[in-house]
Order: structure tokens, then sequence, then C-alpha cells
């Protein structure tokens, strides 16, 4: 609830492991709207890894705050890793201590939804589908 963005189905298991399994590095970006206001100490900690599931450091993201709102107090910040764990996004931000308002995966891999409007839906590209399995 309260996602959206790139979703991938598929009937291929192989390419669902090269997509998901976090060996292949196919990275996941996604734009992440926040209550309250996040800092250049938060992008810190989100890059370099922060602790979830109360054992589990997760692998430096690379992150950026893309807007500031102080006076509506909220946050829009894009994230990117490479693993993703079960709601890790997420629990990234509760891990810096903000709430996630809205989440929208952006990418997977060089895969993005930028011109597709909500709910609509599009075939895979084979050069899409060849840079995903190079």
């Amino acid at each position: 609830m309260y996602t959206s963005g790139a979703l991938i189905l598929t009937d291929d298991g192989d390419f669902v492991y090269k997509v998901t399994h976090p060996k292949h590095e196919i990275t996941k970006t996604y734009t992440v709207t926040l209550s309250g206001i996040v800092t250049n100490e938060d992008i810190d900690k989100l890059e370099k890894g922060v602790k979830i599931d109360d054992s589990y450091i997760t692998k430096p993201a690379n992150a950026r705050i893309m807007k500031i709102d102080k006076e509506k107090n909220f946050s829009r910040v894009e994230i990117t890793i490479h693993e993703g764990k079960n709601r890790q996004v997420r629990k990234m931000c509760e891990a810096i201590s903000k709430k996630v308002l809205a989440l929208h995966r952006a990418k997977i891999g060089n895969i993005g939804v930028k011109d597709l409007k909500l709910g609509k839906w599009r075939y895979l590209t084979k050069e899409e589908v060849r840079q995903i399995l190079k």
C-alpha cells in the first residue's frame, strides 16, 4: 500500500533470479517522500548502511535529497539499492527516524517508468532484457 512504480511480471525463473539476487547487483531506484526534514547526516547513514530487523546492516546505498519543504515538513529522497530485502527501503527510513509517506520504484536496473502513466503497463524491449542479463 502507498507504493507505486516499476514492477516486472514474468514466468522466467532465471530472469527473476538475475533481477532479485543481490550478487547480481541489479539496482533498484526509489523516490521516497518522508515526514520530517532529512539531513545530510541522515543521507550519510543511508549511504554507509543502516541496521534493520534488529541485526541486519544494509549494504551501502546511493542516496540524495531531492526536495525539502520545511513549511509542509516533508522531504523527498532518491535511494538506490541492489539488495531488495523485504520492505528494505521503508525499514531504512525508519532507521533514520523518518516515516514513509509515499514510495515509488522509479527504476529496476535500466528499466524506468518515467513515461508510463499510473496503472499502465508495457512489454520490456529486447534491449532492456539484454542489459539485465549481461
